[in-house]
């Protein structure tokens, strides 16, 4: 989970992002965006690949 909360922070960084922008452009919210970003809480699996899928990022299961 660590390296899918550092890239999802970076990428989000690199596209010019705040965690509401984020939020918004996913449909969740930015404390969600928060908790992915930081791998604190239980933020959904749901809410995890939509943020993803607005970076235009992939995750794959190891």
């Amino acid at each position: 989970m660590a390296e899918i909360a550092e890239g999802i922070r970076r990428n989000r960084k690199e596209a010019g992002l705040t965690q509401e922008d984020l939020a918004h452009l996913a449909g969740t919210s930015e404390r969600t965006v928060r908790a992915i970003e930081t791998g604190t809480g239980n933020p959904s699996l749901q809410a995890v690949v939509a943020v993803a899928n607005v970076l235009g990022l992939k995750l794959a299961v190891a």
